[in-house]
């Protein structure tokens, strides 16, 4: 007999997680980060997937903006299908001097294209957002105290992938975890922020 704590309810299906590693180089602490985070997702039953950019083969450069069709490169068609498949997205970066890696930006230059990610109307100064029904959460590292990257800086790389990018796709921002500073980081609290990655994982659902 179900009891009154919900026992009856059907269960969640798995959740689709796609994780993007914005750092060029696999074996770094966004690469750590990465990986404890899809532990605790896997552990929570949820349908994780992987993109480490910095092993996809594409031109990072948009040459002619809209104006002409850039043929895409296999991984970034198979990129595509990946976040039409996710309901949920990580993306997983560096701090490079305010924002983000110049890897990241590429391949979103090139990926969240119009009729993809979105589509402006005709004569109109509006859009319609396309990947609407999906949420996302970033894993920024940086150097720099994270209050002194909100108060002094103000925040660049975080105000441009919340407003500028996610949410012009229509893409809902859950949270930003920020990890830092790495620089004078030491094991232990290195450790910390890897169980903290795990964590988050494991709230997926």
């Amino acid at each position: 007999m179900a009891g009154r704590n919900g026992d009856n309810k059907k269960p969640m299906k798995p959740k689709k997680v796609l994780i993007i590693i914005g750092h060029p180089m696999r074996n770094s602490f966004c690469g750590a980060l990465a990986e404890a985070y899809t532990e605790g997702a896997k552990s929570a039953g949820g349908d994780i997937k992987q993109l480490y950019l910095g092993e996809l083969k594409f031109d990072p450069i948009l040459w002619h903006g809209y104006k002409e069709i850039q043929e895409l490169e296999d991984d970034l068609k198979k990129a595509q299908e990946l976040i039409l498949w996710a309901e949920h997205l990580v993306f997983v970066y560096p701090t490079w001097w305010g924002t983000i890696p110049a890897l990241l930006k590429g391949f979103i230059d090139r990926t969240f294209l119009p009729g993809f990610a979105f589509k402006y109307r005709k004569d109109s100064l509006f859009w319609d957002r396309l990947l609407t029904n999906r949420s996302a959460r970033l894993l920024v590292t940086m150097d720099a105290p994270p209050w002194y990257y909100k108060w002094v800086y103000k925040q660049p790389g975080h105000n441009m992938m919340k407003k500028t990018i996610l949410g012009f796709c229509g893409i809902k921002l859950v949270k930003i975890s920020e990890f830092g500073p790495i620089k004078m980081s030491t094991e232990a609290q290195r450790h910390k922020w890897l169980l903290k990655a795990r964590e988050l994982g494991e709230k997926v659902e």
